[in-house]
């Protein structure tokens, strides 16, 4: 039984990070954009290791603390990122305003020092951007770049699970399943679809992550 519920837990954190390529790779497939299986390799591959590195961190980081500690901070950092994924169609609408209104404002030294950061900002917005040469193809170098912006809330959750006594492995390996497939399903499901639709599952992840918050006071 008690395996049971380590599994379906890391399902449950796999899953919430997971979403977010489902929902850029749903938005890819309405516009016709593919995400060849390399691709879909290199993405996994870089949200899964960051993902795994967070919480490889995190758990060496509750080595050293008080039980009461990690949990209250476990349950704070899932709490607070669920909290932020409900709040997601906001922060998504200001940042694209954001990068609309200053983006004929920015120099061209600016923008070259800001790339890499503005970049992934705008790709965190609008992940069809991702597709920098317009070809309707997902390149593996395009893909990295995607994966990165991806893997930003993965992050925290990884970190903040690990505090909380996830399973470090059962995780890991489940997050290499969910993301392959949040990519494929998702950019499959949008193609059939052909018409760009508003569709955001920000909203579902950020209710499981704030369900494991909960799940860690217990």
């Amino acid at each position: 039984m008690a395996i049971f519920f380590v599994i379906l837990e890391s399902m449950f954190l796999a899953s919430s990070c997971s979403l977010d390529a489902f929902t850029a790779s749903f938005a890819y497939g309405t516009k016709g954009v593919k995400i060849p299986f390399l691709s879909n390799q290199i993405i996994n591959l870089i949200c899964s290791s960051i993902f795994g590195i967070s919480l490889w961190v995190g758990s060496a980081v509750r080595q050293y603390l008080p039980g009461w500690l990690t949990m209250g901070i476990a349950f704070t950092i899932l709490f607070v990122i669920g909290l932020m994924k409900l709040l997601d169609s906001i922060t998504k609408s200001v940042i694209r305003r954001h990068n609309q209104r200053n983006k004929d404002n920015l120099s061209k030294e600016a923008k070259f020092t800001l790339f890499n950061f503005s970049f992934i900002l705008n790709l965190y917005a609008n992940p069809e951007d991702a597709d920098v040469n317009e070809n309707k193809v997902i390149s593996p170098a395009e893909a990295a770049i995607l994966a990165v912006s991806l893997s930003l809330d993965g992050i925290a959750v990884g970190f903040g699970a690990a505090l909380g006594n996830v399973n470090i492995l059962a995780a890991f390996l489940i997050s290499l399943v969910t993301d392959m497939l949040a990519v494929f399903v998702g950019c499959w499901l949008g193609n059939k679809l052909s018409r760009k639709l508003p569709f955001n599952m920000s909203w579902l992840s950020g209710i499981i992550l704030m369900g494991l918050a909960v799940s860690k006071l217990f």
